[in-house]
């Protein structure tokens, strides 16, 4: 099994949600996080007053799936997340040795 971790912009969650949907993934844990990247947040003015933004609004997906559908859910959130502009965001891929679900104690993929 494979963990997959995402960070993207807020405003592509619900087509990465959909496009995740489409591919017949449903669990997933979305999280709104700060912080950033190469750029380095960027300044803007409030009443009269210019002020860094270093740490930007991003979303983290988080979702476990079986080894084999790992390329297939990475090309899928590629696609849904892009931009094409800087702070698009990024994803990581961990191993998961087990996986249990609480109300039945089933283990392994069958717990996903």
């Amino acid at each position: 099994m494979k963990k997959i971790e995402a960070v993207i912009q807020p405003f592509k969650l619900e087509e990465v949600k959909e496009a995740l949907k489409a591919i017949g993934i449903d669990g997933m844990t979305v999280i709104e996080v700060r912080g950033h990247g190469r750029q380095k947040g960027h300044k803007e003015v409030y009443r009269g007053q210019e002020y860094q933004v270093d740490l930007l609004p991003k979303v983290k997906l988080e979702m476990v799936v079986p080894s084999s559908r790992a390329d297939e859910v990475v090309k899928t959130l590629v696609a849904a997340a892009r931009t094409g502009k800087i702070g698009d965001g990024k994803i990581f891929i961990t191993e998961i040795a087990e996986a249990i679900r609480i109300r039945n104690d089933e283990r392994g993929e069958t717990a996903l």
